[in-house]
């Protein structure tokens, strides 16, 4: 696996489980890039669905993944303050081409006043059934939930009280 350059664009693409394309983040601009972390910006990129919708995104967001922990955060910078988007998922791999990842439903939403709720549990059990989740997916995904909900409430990594805005500020560096 290699390693993705600062201040380079890339993609960013998401699989379910069984393999087929979720969704496509068409341009993420390098802020760290190491075999274990990944630290990605942008704004107004265009996302393109698995039915080849298209939109775009609306504000400017910072996107951590990590190849440790079964889930990606992703920072969104609005007026009211940082709204966080965190996706139940498979660690990372990044092939030169992408930043990858398996999309396992469960979704945390968390406000600026670091409220949250765990969204699409329906979902997630209805794909663990049609896709066949094996139980030590199911074992590991319910652990980083939980391990997610810690580092929520103690403001730890991506949530920590600057951390989104000082990764925002390198990537402005970035933007021409």
């Amino acid at each position: 696996m290699g390693v993705p350059i600062e201040g380079e664009p890339i993609q960013i693409h998401s699989y379910k489980h069984n393999g087929h394309i979720h969704r496509i983040w068409d341009e993420t601009t390098i802020l760290k890039g190491t075999q274990n972390l990944i630290i990605g910006g942008n704004d107004r990129t265009i996302v393109t669905e698995s039915d080849g919708r298209t939109w775009v995104t609306r504000e400017p967001a910072i996107c951590y993944f990590h190849s440790q922990y079964w889930f990606n955060v992703i920072g969104m910078i609005r007026e009211d303050g940082i709204h966080y988007y965190c996706n139940l998922s498979s660690p990372f791999i990044y092939d030169g081409e992408a930043v990858k990842y398996i999309d396992y439903d469960l979704d945390i939403k968390i406000f600026p006043d670091m409220t949250f709720n765990l969204l699409d549990e329906d979902e997630y059990e209805r794909h663990r059934a049609e896709m066949n989740y094996p139980e030590a997916i199911d074992r590991i995904l319910k652990s980083h939930v939980n391990q997610l909900i810690q580092w929520i409430r103690q403001r730890k990594g991506p949530f920590a009280p600057d951390f989104i805005d000082l990764w925002y500020e390198r990537y402005l560096t970035y933007r021409s």
